[in-house]
């Protein structure tokens, strides 16, 4: 897929307004996990020593077009001025948004969804962040299946261009979908079962294998049933899929030589009913194909058995990584297009 890229612009004293996916996860005010932030750093770093005027914007949470207390956007400010060594935050007022200086040529905007337009895509809200910049780069991949002001309104006021990570998740996610090498095997769980089964059957139609496990498991009697889609039986407790239904997905995966995993199959966190996932993971670890995870979840379970560094591609991206490989495309990517 060709995109327009950083190296297509000079950025020169330029304004530059970044959209990154800053959505990381606090516990009382601190973060927890700052990997998301990292990702976004390159794309930050390469546009400063271009000699850019960098203007960062994200969101934190879901505080439905109102300011929330709790989700203001200093931990991260704090956060990016540590990994960036950039010295001290400031507040500031960046046009007529509040926001945050973090060093010499660099600012973060308030949270986004404090403002109503954001998700709304308000024309008006969109021509208000395109007012403080002269182009727009997309850095927030994981973000990019929301049709919100500043994923799919700016970039149509700004010429714009896909940040460092953002093209490398095109770029691995692609090679699932675009001739891999086969046969493909999607591995499916976790929850949000309303969300996550029409999917289901758009990757029936690009693989030769699609393994659902998780909670999607219990409503499998409310779906059609595909020759390539199998659903894994559940334990009595409901917490993890049986024996006979691990051994079917290991048949299957030593077999790929391609493979996507998007949800543990069960509840990980417990050893208890940790078997389903934690089998699984080690049989997509040793295949001898081409592997692909990505969602929090499964970051999580493959980071407690150890086994993270053994995936090719790793995905931050949970609901943008399952709509991309469904249907090719995404809002924040045909805006870029």
């Amino acid at each position: 897929m060709s995109l327009p890229c950083l190296g297509d612009f000079d950025y020169l004293q330029k304004k530059v307004l970044v959209r990154c996916d800053l959505d990381v996860p606090l516990e009382k005010g601190k973060i927890r996990e700052n990997s998301r932030i990292k990702e976004c750093l390159p794309t930050v770093q390469h546009l400063l020593e271009e000699g850019a005027v960098v203007i960062l914007a994200g969101h934190l949470g879901r505080p439905e077009g109102r300011e929330v207390a709790e989700l203001m956007m200093m931990p991260v400010a704090e956060e990016i001025v540590r990994l960036l060594n950039q010295g001290f935050v400031e507040k500031t007022e960046i046009g007529d948004f509040s926001g945050y200086k973090l060093g010499k040529n660099l600012f973060l905007l308030e949270n986004l969804r404090f403002f109503q337009g954001e998700e709304a895509n308000s024309p008006e809200f969109a021509e208000k962040l395109s007012s403080l910049a002269d182009l727009y780069v997309n850095e927030a991949f994981g973000v990019s299946h929301r049709k919100h002001a500043s994923i799919v309104g700016v970039p149509l006021r700004l010429p714009s261009a896909a940040g460092f990570h953002f093209e490398k998740e095109v770029e691995n996610l692609s090679k699932s979908i675009e001739k891999p090498q086969r046969p493909v095997v999607f591995v499916i769980g976790g929850a949000k079962p309303e969300t996550k089964l029409p999917l289901v059957y758009k990757f029936a139609e690009k693989a030769d294998w699609v393994l659902v496990g998780g909670t999607l498991v219990r409503v499998r009697d409310r779906v059609r049933v595909e020759n390539n889609i199998i659903f894994a039986d559940l334990k009595e407790s409901g917490f993890d899929i049986t024996k006979e239904s691990i051994k079917k997905f290991l048949e299957i995966i030593a077999k790929a030589k391609t493979i996507v995993w998007n949800g543990p199959l069960g509840k990980y966190e417990d050893e208890k009913w940790e078997a389903g996932t934690r089998e699984v993971a080690e049989a997509v670890a040793q295949a001898s194909a081409y592997k692909i995870v990505g969602g929090g979840d499964t970051i999580a379970s493959l980071t407690k058995f150890k086994l993270i560094d053994k995936m090719d591609y790793v995905s931050t991206a949970g609901g943008a990584m399952l709509e991309y490989l469904a249907y090719g495309s995404l809002p924040g990517i045909e805006a870029l297009k």
